[in-house]
């Protein structure tokens, strides 16, 4: 009789699961519910703090801290004379664990100067895409767009980072237009986030740029507090993005409270829209 009812018990328990399972795959139409994916968008200030402090081992605990799935990261030099020839991506991949890759906007001071992605998954190809400017400059700093596969268990994730032009807004409006055109080729093969530091305010042309093709702002959507991230110290602008569109969906979103740079970093969770 013992037998009998530890039987009764275990698959009365097993019922139980499968039902709760079948309910929670008919509440998602069918699929299992995605896992959502932390993302920490920060400018690290080619590896220093406001005080030129090297930053790389606070920005690596923040990292681990805040169990970030993936992070985009702007300003970022490898092998500069200004940062003692460190490969700062290398450098963090060794401090985090994290599978990382490097985008050369230009050189600099003998080494380069650009943006990078970090992720605790695979990353399967990646590319800088330079954005343009019609006007001739010698003095302009070029900017690009880091493009990256990452192979996560809920399958390929398009990762796009950037770091918009910070002094002519005409520049930036430019740039903006070719980021969106490039975000919305990658967006039509899956899931896709963009971001990055903009230097652009919410309500200006180059957000509306991204609204105007179907790019949803995040925090605007889901963020908690006023998301001013710089300058850190005490921080009066909102110029750090992440941008989704889609069935992707944003669950929360709020600045980290921090000084390891002269931007505050911004820890997004978004959760994987169904394709």
């Amino acid at each position: 009789m013992a037998h009998v009812t530890r039987t009764r018990i275990i698959r009365g328990r097993t019922v139980r699961i499968c039902c709760a399972l079948l309910l929670a795959a008919c509440a998602t139409g069918g699929h299992p519910a995605a896992e959502p994916i932390r993302v920490i968008v920060y400018n690290t200030h080619a590896g220093t703090d406001a005080k030129r402090v090297s930053n790389l081992d606070r920005v690596a605990q923040i990292i681990n801290d805040a169990n970030a799935d993936i992070v985009l990261l702007q300003e970022v030099d490898s092998a500069t004379r200004r940062s003692g020839g460190i490969d700062q991506v290398a450098r963090l991949r060794a401090l985090t664990g994290y599978h990382g890759v490097f985008g050369r906007a230009i050189d600099y001071d003998g080494g380069k100067y650009g943006i990078a992605i970090l992720s605790r998954w695979p990353i399967s190809s990646d590319t800088l895409i330079h954005l343009p400017v019609a006007e001739h400059d010698s003095s302009y700093e070029a900017r690009g767009a880091l493009v990256a596969k990452i192979s996560s268990p809920q399958g390929t994730l398009r990762v796009i980072n950037t770091h918009l032009e910070a002094y002519r807004n005409s520049y930036r409006l430019e740039q903006a237009r070719a980021l969106a055109a490039i975000a919305s080729a990658q967006r039509d093969s899956g899931t896709t986030i963009i971001g990055g530091d903009f230097n652009s305010e919410p309500g200006s042309g180059v957000i509306a740029i991204f609204e105007q093709s179907g790019w949803k702002d995040a925090f605007a959507q889901c963020g908690t507090g006023s998301g001013l991230s710089f300058p850190a110290n005490v921080p009066v602008k909102r110029i750090d993005y992440l941008l989704f569109s889609g069935t992707t969906k944003c669950a929360s979103a709020k600045v980290l409270e921090t000084e390891a740079s002269d931007h505050r970093p911004v820890l997004f969770v978004v959760v994987n829209g169904r394709r």
